[in-house]
């Protein structure tokens, strides 16, 4: 047994610059920080921890099971680690970016973790745009969930409940799409849960800088985890060599091509171009397809 193992093992619910919130297994919540000058910690890590005057000093973190990122020319910011399900909530109005929603999904296929659309604002006119746009991840087999969070809750309550139960979901939504609105339908008295951790870490202002654990009840069983904005996702940390294995439409069509190193761009017997040309893989996703590979490639070569 190591130093650490007698010590108290906290989940993480909440973190601000190098204070986090830690939560016993009895429920009891107390203010922490790491013993060294940086916090390697996010929400949803456990550590082990022990007293160190009114506040809790860790001491070590327990391994992850993963670790959603995003990575940019400048900097690494990690969402949160121990996820069962990342839930983007999306809409028609306004319309969302499948710039961005492509690079979450690659993000959390490179951190293993399963992914799953909501597609919200069903009853506005733009839900079938929406719809059609949404059909290639359907394809692909990512799970896409319709509701109305605001004109049919009781609806969307039923509809989420059991995608929910059991699990730590991470929910990320660009502004407008109504990730707070689902938050509040899920989650008893979200707003106080929210207003207890940004005060006790934000000494009393009311914002929150980083990810959120909420509980979806008493029994502690499923979470959600709120992440505020949702900017570009940065892939610096993949390589545009795996980008494809990323990318289940692409992956499905891989080990046909006639070069073993085909970028699936411009080579002569790619398996994979032959696919869109037969209308395989949307042209939507080709193009995001290309059009990452010469990001990443670009930030390969100033790394």
């Amino acid at each position: 047994m190591s130093k650490h193992q007698e010590l108290d093992i906290g989940l993480i619910v909440g973190a601000h610059g190098r204070h986090v919130m830690i939560e016993t297994p009895e429920g009891r919540r107390l203010i922490g920080h790491p013993r060294g000058k940086k916090s390697q910690c996010v929400v949803g890590d456990r550590v082990r921890w022990q007293v160190s005057g009114d506040e809790a000093v860790i001491e070590a973190l327990e391994p992850r099971r993963n670790l959603l990122a995003r990575q940019d020319e400048w900097r690494t910011k990690s969402f949160a680690a121990n996820i069962d399900l990342l839930l983007v909530v999306l809409s028609g109005e306004p319309m969302f970016s499948e710039s961005q929603l492509t690079r979450a999904l690659i993000a959390a296929e490179d951190a293993g973790i399963a992914s799953a659309l909501l597609l919200n604002k069903i009853d506005l006119p733009a839900a079938a745009l929406a719809r059609e746009r949404l059909a290639p991840y359907r394809a692909m087999g990512v799970p896409v969930i319709e509701a109305a969070l605001k004109t049919a809750p009781a609806a969307a309550r039923a509809t989420l409940a059991p995608l929910l139960a059991g699990k730590a979901t991470l929910v990320l939504g660009p502004s407008g799409m109504g990730k707070s609105t689902l938050i509040n339908l899920m989650v008893p008295r979200a707003d106080a849960q929210v207003g207890e951790i940004s005060q006790a870490l934000n000494a009393g202002r009311h914002t929150t800088t980083t990810t959120t654990w909420y509980w979806l009840d008493d029994s502690k069983a499923g979470a959600l985890l709120d992440s505020p904005g949702f900017q570009e996702f940065g892939l610096m940390h993949v390589t545009p060599q795996r980008l494809a294995e990323l990318m289940p439409d692409i992956r499905a069509h891989l080990g046909h091509c006639r070069f073993y190193n085909c970028t699936h761009r411009h080579e002569p017997g790619c398996g994979v171009r032959a696919a869109a040309e037969r209308g395989e893989i949307a042209p939507t996703r080709v193009r995001l397809y290309e059009g990452l590979w010469d990001e990443l490639e670009q930030g390969q070569r100033k790394g």
